[in-house]
Formats: structure tokens, C-alpha cells, sequence
């Protein structure tokens, strides 16, 4: 795995130790399914996304009710991520926890939307493998590379001159603030934390930890937290059952029971506040017309299958201090501008 011989890049030190505990091979398989889901979608036209077939390669075709959960997932967050950014007019940092192979980092370069660091932390064995990907592929290494700075590299890490993907445990909080100094992380800028089915896996504890430590280190941040909710009926059983068979215990399931326990996690560790939405809410913000383009896409014979879905996944929006208080789920009149057809 040398990297390639491109002008700029250079090859960084790697220390990086990990103790794997029984799970994280399933968690880490996650991001794969994730991932092909994505891909999925994507082709069938769900939105745009000219970098995620970079990294997965997969040309299986999902149900429809799971293509159209994966468009209410993806167009939720972009949502909140976009009326950040308009908010803070790109004076910000993203930080992508547990990214997989999200490419919004690279979706973003071709927008008007700028930051000024965005930063990606997954598993050293997640990021070893989109590290490789990055630079074999020009065209994802041109999104990171200027002019001005150089791309170092390493088997798990990668730092550009406002991109940083690094390898690290999120349950070992010394490692991932050493991390973040490495990536030049300013805790006075504005910052947006994204996490998508990350918190769940997570022990509890160790959760709260990594919640507590962002509130007393950050000024002012937005975390929005995708994953899933009311986990205590019958669906969320089978839910729970069925990820148990891969060896994914969601040890965190304790937060997912409701929107309220959702909410009251992040008020428990020190956020200012939260409010939380189902995704039956978040697909009915979407605008109308966005709807309707993605609803002719496929016929759809689970409609009650895809409601269930919908009624058990959540997305939640905490906020440090008042100055993202207001940041909402509202009826968009306008397509996002990140998905650009």
C-alpha cells in the first residue's frame, strides 16, 4: 500500500494501536452494508453522488423501501448540515464520527459551500481502507490537494490542508483529542458533529464520556445524531434480534427507546438542548416535489414495511449555547443545494 507517486503527497508516521472488542468486527461490517445501500440508490437516480462509487463497488439492487429510508437518512442530515453552513457562512468545522465512506466532504467541494476543516474519524481498519481508496483515485486526491499544501499520508490516516481522515478508537477520548490536534481542530469555531448509527454501538458509559468531553471542549457546536428510535415494541425487537444474529449488540440501546430518551441523552450530558424527529417527520419536510421525482422511481409494494422503518429511526439535533438553538426540520421549498442534479 505505497502511496502513489503524486506531487504534494508525502508518506506520515503511524502509531496507531487498537484493541478490538468483541463487536467491532460487526460494527465495522455496518459500514459496508451502508455503504452498498448508498451505492444502490444512487444509481437508481435517488440523488446525486459522483464519489461513492469510488468506494464501493457493489451493484446488488436493495428493496425499494430501503432505497427510499436511505434518501430520507442522507437528505435529513444534509439538511441540518446545510442550514449550518449558511448559518455560520462556512466559518465552521465538520466532524464526521464513525464516516465510513461518506463522501460529503467531497460532495461539498463541488458546491459553493466552503469550511474551514472537516474532519473524518472512523476505526483504523475503516480508515486504512478509504485511505487506499483516496489515493488511488485522482480524482477524489484532487478534491484534497491544493496548490498550497501538501497531502500526507499514512495506513490509516490521511491530512490534507482542510481534510483530515484519521484512525481512531471514539471510546478512548485521550486518543481522539490526540487526533484532533493533529488535525488542527480549533474548539472556538463553530463546529457540526454528524453521526450516523455510531452512538448506538457505543457502551453507554463510554458514550456519555464522549458526549461530556464535546460539550466541555467545544464553544459552540450542532451535533446531529441519525439512528434508531422506539426500540421497545415488537419491530424494534425484531430490529434488535436480527442485528444480535450478526453480533451486533447496539449497546447503546438504552438511548433509542423513545424520541424523548434520545433527547434527554445529550441534555444528561451538558448540551444546551435537543429536540428529535422521526423519519416518518423527516421524509415529510422534504419538499413535495422532491418526493414525488424519488416516488416515481420505483413502485412500491411495502408501503407499511417502509412506515415501520420510518417509525424506528430518528434524527436528533443537540446544540451547545443559543446560537443553533433554532437550527430546525422544516418544509424545504428548495432542493438541498448538496444534491445537485
Amino acid at each position: 500500500m505505497e502511496p502513489p507517486s503524486t506531487g504534494g503527497v508525502t508518506a506520515a508516521g503511524n502509531n496507531t494501536t487498537h484493541k478490538f472488542h468483541p463487536c467491532d468486527e460487526a460494527v465495522i461490517a455496518t459500514n459496508d452494508d451502508a455503504s452498498d445501500c448508498k451505492r444502490c440508490a444512487v444509481r437508481l437516480g435517488y440523488w446525486k453522488d459522483d464519489y461513492i462509487g469510488y468506494f464501493v463497488r457493489n451493484q446488488e439492487r436493495k428493496a425499494p423501501e430501503i432505497n427510499r429510508g436511505y434518501f430520507a437518512r442522507v437528505k435529513g442530515v444534509e439538511m441540518c448540515v446545510e442550514k449550518f453552513l449558511k448559518k455560520t457562512s462556512g466559518n465552521c468545522q465538520i466532524i464526521n464520527l464513525g464516516c465510513g465512506f461518506d463522501t460529503l466532504y467531497f460532495r461539498l467541494r463541488d458546491t459553493a459551500h466552503q469550511v474551514k476543516n472537516f474532519i473524518e474519524l472512523d476505526f483504523p481498519t475503516v480508515t486504512a481502507r478509504k485511505c487506499y481508496t483516496i489515493k488511488r483515485n485522482k480524482a477524489l486526491l484532487a478534491k484534497i490537494h491544493d496548490e498550497d499544501g501538501e497531502v500526507r499520508l499514512s495506513p490509516t490516516d490521511l491530512h490534507g490542508p482542510s481534510y483530515h481522515l484519521m484512525g481512531v478508537d471514539l471510546r478512548n477520548l485521550d486518543e481522539v483529542d490526540n487526533k484532533l490536534q493533529q488535525a488542527e481542530v480549533d474548539y472556538t469555531l463553530p463546529t457540526i458533529f454528524l453521526a450516523e448509527c455510531v452512538l448506538v454501538y457505543i457502551e453507554a458509559q463510554n458514550c456519555r464520556n464522549l458526549l461530556k468531553w464535546i460539550a466541555q471542549k467545544f464553544q459552540a457546536a450542532v451535533f446531529v445524531n441519525y439512528e434508531q428510535v422506539n426500540m421497545n415494541d415488537r419491530f424494534g425487537e425484531v430490529m434488535l434480534n436480527n442485528l444480535r444474529s450478526r453480533g451486533c449488540s447496539l449497546a447503546g440501546v438504552e438511548s433509542c427507546l423513545s424520541l424523548d430518551t434520545q433527547n434527554q441523552r445529550f441534555k444528561d450530558c451538558g448540551w444546551s438542548g435537543a429536540r428529535a424527529w422521526d423519519m416518518v417527520q423527516v421524509y415529510e419536510s422534504i419538499s413535495s416535489a422532491e418526493r414525488q421525482r424519488i416516488e416515481r422511481l420505483e413502485m412500491l409494494d411495502e408501503g407499511e414495511l417502509l412506515l415501520q422503518l420510518f417509525q424506528h429511526y430518528c434524527l436528533v439535533v443537540a446544540w451547545l449555547g443559543v446560537a443553533f438553538q433554532d437550527l430546525d426540520i422544516t418544509v424545504e421549498e428548495l432542493m438541498s443545494s448538496l444534491n445537485i442534479d
